[in-house]
């Protein structure tokens, strides 16, 4: 083993103290030094089996793990020890090793007869701030699941800290750093390397074609056209083995032989070429790669094999990588000017960021974009997503000053849960709006509990997904350009009201009626506002809403009738509908609309011109721009979406809840238990303890072992009681004859007993004891579930309990955390929710204690990911407060992400 010279390097004097122990007593902590050796040795020797067990997940070498406790360089290898004693003895270690630039694992031991007494605590605070000087913003540690103890030390230790349950280990991870400064920076640091990896694409200073053509139609041809044509404003480089000059521009046959820095390389080679030329990239000093290239994770297992390789690579080189399978990227900002795609269409310069994970629909973007009008600041095509996602570039357009709105085309959603906190931060400043592909449950992951199956039929479901975060979610990509198009150039509506002015009274009649169908209110104007108006209007006008100021109305009517709505504040927003009559001019009435337009900054007007020109320019100017829609349908549409995002950021953002006595560490080992012997659903009795673990409030229950305990069981709960089977994997007892109700006596539960065992045992599985449960005193039945959607991740849900499933499609979904907003929104969104509240004559059941079950389980399942399935059928709400019956939860291995290197902003 080659030891660092620990004595030989600078001894760090200064991190040497004598600390207080929380039950009074002292230890001197410092650095540990070579010398230290045999204090070590007889430190480790002294240990017992468990402690030295759980340190080193076994019993190891002494010899070794004494020259390994060691070896430090007081920068990336630091120990610490706590001594104690005349002459002084070795009580505690602590070590960090850096493992990349930013992180460094961590481990801890401390003498049995010194434990309890705070000492980790001390030498994690003393650890985290030696690291935090060299640069080292992350600790990572492992954890055996049942070392209740040190799980313990990290959650009492003030530092935001993170779990996650392996088959072998809990993995733990930490900032180093307690300051404001430093927790920012723990929290920041991805969303800054994010930004710095998404300018690498965007706003590259030069650019390689690898793969560029002289034969146009090719995509490598194309990419190059593009750049020249687009007129990027950095430097263009052609590589192409074969050709001396491709396009006027001198040829390459490598990157390598350019002999300069290369910030962006675009890759259009066949597949099984794109690994070998990325390596020449990571060689040239490449920052970033894009592969056009299809032939890979598409394509089957060759492809897969590849698209890894090709990962694997960009990982150690330090790269960035978007595609492979994809059309590429664009900036139309003025001193940027970049179109690395084969697309036949440039767009129009605008200020809306597009991401698309499908090139074809990449394509039929652009193409739009320029038909209708709506501009791009920025378009990318990420393909496979295999490393750049979707979150790095909404992070990227959320600090863009050229980006005011985001479009998405989404097939799936890469980290759903770090999707959902971005956007819920990004879209209170700046519009998210997504075409999602995958309405239907056909493709949904196969589920088995009642949860899973509400969720999977549920129409609505991703609607209201999106609709948490602050998504405006379209059907159509006409419609996600119109929303675009009114949120980007007109202010987010503060509430729901709309107020149509038109000439034409079945124009205004169609776009009331279609506004209230989207959700919206079209109120009745104030009587004093009705006669506000009938001052300069007709006579046979109508001044309700819609206002229809008949087909002889004038610009000036326009003019004046939005003036006196917007003096009254009457509206949220507005919809001006023009159909052309004899006298009155289109511009004219443009014109106005738009003078009106750029004295308000705080209510959304939006136009329809039914004329064959279109909408008149008028209706544009330097100050402002004002949407125009060809239908009166379609306003409603556009505008009832942008009312429902202005509910959404004037709500706030709502508190989320953890019970303060929830005990993570224990729920941890029992999952890692059952992921220990596979993964699946937990038994009635590991539920029962995971649900306690977070204070989930269930019925009184005993678990047994024989039919004679389950009525010494009975005896202690009164009777009567239920009695259920207790076996691993049973989903639906009542369905299987698990389940008996409402046993009076001893001969009861018996027989019950024996029944429910033979009929456990026909069924296929294996009774491993009984349930026993003091029956509920009656209430209205739930079911609270959560299920991992298989783009979103963990999503609760809520609605009528087992008498009405699969007969009610009455279900309200959140994303996980839930905050106490989204849970009092999901139980009144509920169709039966008026009998929960309870009328004149029915009873009002508790909705606080609902809403807390609802927030303990969000709190469950986001800290502990490996939680696939949890299904609470039934819960039983009454006047008293809320129980749950009967639990089932499944849980999987969760992959470890991997470690992706960051940049330098």
């Amino acid at each position: 083993m080659n030891e660092s010279p620990a004595s030989e390097l600078r001894y760090p004097g200064e991190r040497e103290a004598d600390i207080a122990l929380r039950d009074g007593t002292t230890v001197h902590v410092r650095p540990i030094r070579v010398e230290d050796r045999e204090a070590v040795r007889a430190f480790l020797e002294g240990l017992s089996p468990d402690s030295i067990g759980f340190r080193f997940f076994g019993y190891p070498n002494i010899e070794w793990a004494t020259g390994w406790s060691v070896n430090v360089d007081y920068a990336d290898r630091f120990g610490l020890v706590a001594v104690s004693g005349d002459p002084p003895g070795v009580v505690a270690h602590a070590t960090y090793i850096r493992i990349n630039e930013h992180k460094a694992e961590i481990a801890f031991v401390v003498a049995d007869a010194w434990q309890q007494r705070g000492i980790s605590t001390i030498l994690l605070a003393h650890l985290a701030e030696v690291a935090d000087r060299h640069g080292i913003t992350t600790f990572l540690a492992e954890v055996l699941p049942h070392n209740y103890r040190m799980i313990g030390v990290f959650r009492a230790s003030g530092f935001p800290v993170d779990m996650r349950s392996t088959p072998d280990a809990i993995e733990i991870e930490l900032p180093t750093s307690l300051t404001a400064e430093g927790v920012t920076r723990f929290q920041e640091r991805d969303r800054i390397a994010a930004i710095a990896a998404a300018h690498a694409f965007l706003v590259p200073r030069s650019v390689a074609v690898i793969g560029a053509s002289r034969h146009r139609g090719t995509v490598g041809a194309e990419i190059l056209h593009n750049l020249l044509a687009g007129e990027f404003q950095g430097v263009v480089y052609a590589v192409n083995r074969d050709a001396e000059v491709v396009q006027s521009l001198p040829s390459y046959r490598s990157i390598g032989e350019i002999g300069t820095p290369v910030d962006l390389a675009v890759v259009a080679v066949p597949a099984e070429g794109v690994v070998p030329v990325a390596h020449e990239c990571a060689l040239a000093g490449v920052r970033a790669l894009l592969v056009i290239s299809a032939g890979f994770g598409e394509t089957g297992e060759e492809g897969e094999r590849r698209q890894r390789e090709l990962l694997e690579l960009c990982r150690e080189s330090g790269m960035r990588l978007v595609g492979p399978n994809c059309l590429g990227v664009i900036n139309t900002a003025p001193d940027v000017r970049l179109n690395a795609t084969f697309a036949p269409r440039q767009p129009a310069r605008g200020r809306i960021g597009f991401m698309s994970q499908s090139g074809s629909f990449g394509i039929a973007i652009i193409e739009a974009a320029e038909r209708l009008g709506a501009g791009l600041s920025s378009f990318v095509s990420i393909g496979n997503k295999v490393d750049m996602t979707g979150n790095e570039f909404l992070q990227y357009w959320e600090e863009d000053p050229l980006t005011d709105g985001v479009m998405l085309y989404l097939e799936s959603v890469a980290n759903p849960r770090k999707f959902s906190r971005l956007a819920r931060r990004i879209a209170r400043n700046k519009p998210i709006l997504v075409v999602k592909s995958g309405r239907s449950a056909a493709g949904a992951r196969a589920t088995s509990s009642h949860t899973g199956a509400r969720i999977s039929a549920s129409d609505v479901t991703v609607d209201a997904l999106f609709e948490q975060a602050g998504v405006i979610r379209a059907d159509t990509l006409h419609e996600l350009f119109d929303v675009a198009t009114l949120v980007t150039k007109q202010p987010i509506p503060r509430g729901d009201r709309v107020v149509i002015v038109t000439n034409g009274g079945g124009p205004g009649i169609m776009c009331a009626d279609a506004s209230q169908a989207r959700g919206v209110t079209v109120p009745q104007l104030p009587e004093e506002l009705k006669a506000e108006l009938e001052k300069f209007l007709p006579a046979a006008a109508s001044v309700g809403n819609p206002v229809d100021m008949l087909a002889t109305a004038s610009a000036d009517d326009y003019r004046r009738t939005l003036r006196v709505l917007l003096a009254a504040e009457a509206a949220d927003a507005i919809i001006a509908i023009f159909v052309p009559p004899l006298v009155t001019r289109g511009t004219d009435v443009g014109a106005a609309i738009r003078e009106v337009a750029e004295d308000t900054d705080d209510v959304l007007i939006s136009t329809v011109f039914m004329t064959s020109a279109g909408p008149p320019a008028e209706l544009c100017s330097e100050r402002v721009e004002v949407p125009a829609f060809e239908f009166p349908e379609d306003a409603a549409r556009a505008v009832a979406l942008a009312a429902r995002h202005g509910r959404w950021r004037v709500r706030g953002e709502g508190t989320i809840w953890t019970p303060s006595d929830a005990r993570p560490e224990r729920a941890a080992a029992i999952i890692s238990d059952e992921l220990g012997r596979g993964g699946g659903w937990l038994s009635p009795a590991s539920a029962i303890a995971l649900l306690d673990c977070y204070a989930l409030p269930l019925l009184e229950t005993r678990v047994v072992t024989s039919a004679e305990e389950a009525v010494a069981a009975a005896v202690e709960l009164g009777t009567p009681v239920a009695l259920k089977a207790n076996a691993r994997g049973l989903v639906g007892k009542n369905a299987a004859g698990a389940v008996e109700l409402g046993l009076p006596d001893a001969a009861a539960i018996l027989g019950a007993a024996a029944e429910i065992d033979a009929n456990v045992d026909r069924a296929g599985y294996r009774p491993d004891g009984l349930i026993v449960q003091k029956m509920s005193t009656g209430g209205i039945e739930l079911i609270v579930g959560m299920v991992h959607d298989p783009s979103f991740g963990p999503v609760l849900a809520c609605g009528p309990g087992a008498k009405t499933t699969g007969v009610m499609k009455d279900i309200a979904v959140r994303i996980t955390p839930v905050t106490d907003l989204d849970v009092r929104e999901m139980l009144r969104s509920l169709q039966s929710f008026s009998i929960l509240e309870g009328g004149a004559d029915g009873p009002h059941h508790d909705l606080a204690a609902i809403e807390q079950l609802l927030m303990g389980v969000s709190a469950l399942v986001e800290a502990h990911p490996e939680i696939a399935e949890l299904d609470l059928n039934p819960v039983v709400a009454s006047p008293e407060g809320a129980l749950i019956v009967d639990a089932q939860v499944r849980v999987e291995a969760v992959s470890a992400p991997s470690p992706v290197p960051s940049l330098d902003a």
